[in-house]
């Protein structure tokens, strides 16, 4: 027979405070040393504006394209349907001026096609300075 007493170990335990506390430390140190991006997805390059600056433009030619795919080159409405067509009235309205801006003003509901259309007609004719127009997101 075994008259010893029973010796009860104890069983050892993790010190859990210590362990959230060197987890917190480390969440802590990434939270810090990670920095986020928003454009994660895409690589943009996204452009910078000077709203106070305000620079003289050279001689314009506005073209306004409206929802039914209709076009107005310096507010005269013009039958063309096609780039070719555009471009040559763009050519005429511009004087042969390479340096002159054209100015698009597409309604919001116009087809990609049709602003394509005009950005094609704009190479065709000379002219590489674009300027798509838009209100502001104070107005209403």
């Amino acid at each position: 027979m075994n008259f010893r007493k029973a010796t009860r170990r104890d069983q050892p335990e993790v010190n859990l405070i210590a362990f959230i506390d060197v987890l917190l430390v480390i969440l802590i140190f990434l939270m810090v040393s990670t920095s986020f991006n928003k454009y994660s997805a895409l690589q943009v390059s996204l452009p910078k504006a000077d709203a106070n600056a305000q620079q003289a433009l050279p001689k314009s030619v506005g073209v306004a394209v409206d929802a039914e795919g209709r076009y107005a080159v310096d507010n005269r409405r013009v039958s063309a349907v096609d780039a070719v067509t555009l471009a040559s009235l763009l050519k005429e309205a511009s004087h042969g001026n390479p340096d002159c801006v054209l100015e698009i003003h597409a309604d919001a509901l116009a087809t990609h096609q049709s602003v394509i259309n005009v950005m094609e007609a704009a190479r065709l004719a000379g002219l590489p300075r674009l300027v798509f127009s838009t209100l502001s997101g104070r107005q209403k």
